[in-house]
């Protein structure tokens, strides 16, 4: 699955608009080699950052829960070593096909009053649902 999350967004339908842009946006990127390093290395620092024993345990937990394997984890670091630029613009068919008109669903937990205004803009733009 692929999300793109927004919290406490005054601005919906904007937010959506963006979203749905960034597979045109990732076709066009063009980074250098080591704009690349760079987010290869932030990446593999969150997936290996420091944790104290309680962290560890519950992130232990996770993974049993999930079934993810250490040789998935080892496997998902190989992919992240190998990343280049051309893994980004091809990145963009993926987010083409997970968004937008094509297989995107769009949820929104907000008012009542933000959901109406979003419907005043654009008629038929989504079932509103109350859950609480």
């Amino acid at each position: 699955s692929f999300l793109q999350l927004s919290y406490r967004d005054p601005n919906l339908l904007e937010t959506v608009d963006i979203y749905n842009g960034t597979a045109d946006f990732l076709r066009k990127l063009d980074l250098t080699r080591e704009e690349v390093t760079k987010a290869v290395i932030g990446t593999m620092g969150e997936m290996d950052a420091y944790m104290l024993p309680d962290a560890k345990g519950y992130a232990a937990l996770n993974r049993y829960l999930l079934g993810l394997t250490d040789d998935e984890r080892q496997r998902r670091r190989d992919e992240i070593l190998a990343t280049s630029p051309s893994d980004f613009r091809a990145f963009a068919d993926a987010v083409a096909a997970a968004s937008g008109d094509v297989g995107g669903r769009v949820v929104a937990v907000t008012s009542a009053e933000k959901a109406r205004a979003v419907l005043e803009r654009s008629p038929g733009y989504w079932d509103v649902h109350k859950v609480l």
